[in-house]
């Protein structure tokens, strides 16, 4: 009793198979929840906010963000799955399946009197085992449109319509290759996702080069520049207020418009060397001259520049400016005395483009642009919200290739793979521990399992199936969700990341035997000791 007399009299607590059951009921709830999303044929989850906003989506890392999730262990494993979306950019819903699955399978021998260390101990070995099986059946991969298309197809159709993903999947392994140099390290900001509510999805493009959401803001300058010399800079082209307050006192009139012309003249300068180097450029041929400045341009400068054909935009986003050189190459000016022709960037075709209220620039035709932009388009919110969703997985998915040179067979192969390499392994180890590794052979399972249910197959036939073709084979088979047979996945181009699948078979693991060894809950929070 004294043990329990220094507890906190108001904490709850939850001891032992009681604290187990929780910890396995809450782990198979979210594995309820999320089950139907899994693969292509995965369903939709509608989610409504407490303002009445409706979200429609199957990705798995939207929904743990979005659900308001009460229970400590499911918000745990939530925890689990999205950091794992933020380290790979995929792999949320295996992760809950997994973790799930492998607390269900315990469940069986820790009901019938096995220690919970034990199957934890049998876990780790099958870790380890399923970590090597991994590395053995990983497929080498070049960095070139082929070699890319099918992890990044892949990716995009357990999110979208086949027709979409198949144009979307194009889209983007163009948009990384334009960015992809050998020797720097790929940056996924260089590739803008810029939405435009008109047409429909499939009439979503890659532009290589720039498309900013504001247009230029005098009615008197060119809509559109073709060849033209791109000056992008950083400077003031308005009058602006001094930093410090201060006040000035005029004994005339005249001393006030002097002052005045003074402030007037400093801007005009800056215009007149704009203008300048324009002339000494577009002198005699019948190129462009087009100026995005970070920075205001007030209405006489707008007058001057326009007068003399030239295309402003003022306030650009300091995003813009960074992409803006990369695209069209020179160099971004924070001072216009030192300016000199080759200082100035080029794209082949500069346009205005007018939806509704809004506007769009369009900077294309750029030489060799490092930086590129990937136009949605869609008729509605919610399909533009579920494309950028899908597009985001799908340049993370070929950026994780290239970085691994290296990719899975899909469709649950690896999953057939490891449970019969681990069913073989059971027979090796001695002891009690070989009902873990039998667990985690089992519960590997519940990705193919799920991907058949989904796509209204029988779990049970399938599974049999793919195992007799993987005994006969001894190829990596994975399920063909159109007709419920075993198939080959690298002759279908069905590609998993590795570092995903990696990434699963470690969180998961650890995960799942930290719950297996919880032998107490508590709930004692500080709040809970007043009074």
């Amino acid at each position: 009793m004294a043990a329990i007399s220094l507890l906190n009299p108001k904490a709850e607590f939850a001891r032992a198979a009681q604290a187990l059951a929780i910890n396995i009921t809450a782990a198979r709830g979210i594995q309820d929840v999320m089950k139907t999303n899994l693969g292509p044929k995965g369903t939709m989850k509608m989610l409504v906010s407490g303002a009445g906003d409706i979200k429609i989506t199957k990705d798995g890392n939207v929904l743990l963000h979005e659900m308001q999730i009460m229970n400590p262990t499911a918000s745990l494993i939530a925890r689990a799955s999205t950091a794992q979306d933020d380290m790979t950019g995929d792999g949320t819903t295996s992760t809950v399946l997994v973790i799930g699955e492998l607390l269900k399978q315990a469940d069986v021998f820790i009901s019938e009197g096995l220690h919970p260390r034990i199957v934890a101990e049998g876990f780790d070995l099958a870790r380890k085992k399923s970590l090597e099986v991994l590395d053995s059946i990983k497929i080498k991969v070049d960095v070139n449109k082929e070699g890319l298309s099918g992890v990044s197809r892949t990716a995009l159709k357990t999110k979208l319509h086949p027709k979409l993903a198949d144009q979307l999947s194009d889209v983007c392994v163009d948009a990384i290759l334009s960015i992809y140099s050998k020797d720097t390290p790929l940056d996924l900001h260089m590739v803008e996702i810029m939405e435009m509510q008109h047409k429909t999805e499939l009439d979503s493009k890659l532009v290589k080069g720039i498309v900013m959401d504001h247009g230029a803001r005098h009615p008197d300058m060119p809509k559109k520049v073709t060849d033209a010399f791109i000056l992008t800079c950083n400077v003031s082209m308005e009058y602006e207020k001094s930093e410090v307050a201060s006040g000035f006192f005029y004994k005339s009139a005249e001393e006030r418009e002097k002052l005045l012309k003074a402030e007037r003249d400093f801007i005009e300068k800056r215009v007149q060397k704009v203008i300048e180097l324009k002339r000494a450029v577009c002198a005699g041929n019948n190129k462009g001259f087009v100026v995005i400045n970070q920075k205001g341009i007030d209405p006489f400068s707008l007058d001057a520049l326009a007068k003399e054909g030239i295309m402003a935009l003022r306030r650009a986003k300091r995003r813009n400016m960074e992409r803006l050189t990369l695209a069209c190459g020179g160099i971004a000016m924070n001072s216009f005395d030192d300016m000199l022709p080759e200082h100035l960037g080029y794209a082949g075709l500069v346009y205005e483009h007018v939806l509704g209220e809004d506007k769009f620039t369009f900077v294309e035709e750029c030489k060799n642009p490092q930086s590129v932009t990937i136009l949605m388009k869609g008729p509605n919110k919610h399909s533009l919200v579920q494309m950028k969703d899908a597009i985001r997985d799908g340049l993370r998915a070929i950026k994780n290739t290239i970085d691994d040179g290296c990719v899975v067979p899909g469709a649950g192969a690896f999953e057939i793979v490891a449970n019969k390499e681990l069913m073989a392994l059971k027979q090796t180890v001695s002891g009690k521990a070989k009902l873990g590794v039998q667990a985690y052979a089992e519960a590997l399972l519940i990705i193919p399992k799920v991907l058949a249910q989904n796509a209204g197959f029988d779990t049970q036939d399938s599974i049999v199936k793919l195992l007799e073709e993987a005994a006969n084979t001894g190829l990596p088979v994975g399920l063909d969700l159109s007709t419920g047979e075993a198939m080959v996945p690298a002759d279908s181009g069905v590609f998993d990341n590795f570092i995903v699948k990696k990434q699963i078979i470690n969180s998961c693991t650890v995960i799942a035997s930290n719950l297996l060894l919880v032998d107490e809950i508590m709930r004692a929070g500080m709040s809970s000791l007043k009074g």
